[in-house]
């Protein structure tokens, strides 16, 4: 039977993934994750395709419901509330009528949007809107879900394109733009709403291979400023300069974590070790 309450967060997280499991059908994607990030660490995670490591990053800002388990980031339950009036009753995430096993209801959708502001997501295929202008594309979501004034959100927008390399891009489509400008823009974006986390879905896997040093220089740039991120990525190089943390997931479980030096030049693990053998 799981505990009357949660042990606290620890005030050094920001990100606390406590026995996180998720199912598709039948298939087992998350089987009991447990993962811990600090503020201001870097946490790059690794492993075969299939093993968990998207719906992973898509559980932290509920873009996928969990089964069980529980996500916080700074401190805050991710995508529930807890039913504090009536300790026990047990209902987890089904909202009225869910099945009984651990005293948490879904939030509504504007406050798991609200959310979901302090947890950027870069995805791999970019998805900017090819409608608007990369200045729009930067500028909506302040605008629109924070109420910052038009003007103001702009020029945040232009200081960040500089940052990525991209000041004389504000006018242009994303159409017209190669794909590691289309992903830096697409994190610059992501930034725009000043998050408290990073996640990246293997944010160079869409990518020609000339193109990807330009999108992970940015990411570099980001972890010596102290951004907290989660990276899922194939480049151990990446890995092995910029994580403060590797973690090796296969079969909907993290296998090995640790520091770079370990993980990646002394794993424990026989499938860690059979992992990287094939991608070193």
């Amino acid at each position: 039977m799981p505990p009357a309450t949660d042990p606290p967060v620890r005030q050094t997280a920001m990100v606390e993934v406590r026995s996180v499991r998720k199912r598709f059908g039948s298939l087992d994607v998350l089987k009991g994750v447990d993962l811990h990030v600090r503020t201001g660490e870097v946490a790059v995670v690794l492993g075969p395709s299939g093993s968990g490591k998207s719906t992973l990053l898509r559980t932290i800002n509920h873009l996928e419901k969990v089964d069980s388990g529980s996500v916080h980031v700074d401190g805050v339950l991710v995508g529930y509330r807890r039913d504090t009036r009536d300790p026990a009753r047990r209902v987890f995430g089904k909202g009225r009528g869910g099945r009984r096993a651990g005293r948490l209801y879904e939030l509504p959708e504007r406050e798991i949007l609200k959310q979901r502001t302090e947890i950027g997501f870069v995805f791999q295929n970019f998805r900017l809107f090819p409608h608007l202008t990369v200045l729009e594309n930067l500028t909506e979501a302040p605008v629109a879900a924070l109420g910052r004034p038009k003007r103001d959100a702009a020029e945040a927008a232009r200081a960040l394109l500089a940052r990525v390399g991209l000041a004389d891009k504000a006018d242009a489509y994303p159409r017209t733009l190669s794909g590691g400008q289309q992903q830096r823009v697409a994190i610059a974006r992501a930034l725009a709403l000043e998050p408290k986390l990073l996640l990246f879905d293997e944010p160079t896997s869409a990518l020609d291979p000339e193109l990807v040093g330009e999108v992970l220089d940015v990411i570099k740039d980001l972890a010596h400023q102290g951004t907290t991120m989660i990276v899922v990525t194939h480049e151990i190089g990446f890995a092995r300069e910029v994580a403060d943390t590797v973690v090796f997931m296969d079969d909907g479980r993290i296998v090995e974590q640790g520091p770079p030096a370990e993980v990646l030049d002394h794993p424990r693990q026989e499938r860690t070790k059979s992992f990287l053998a094939k991608v070193l």
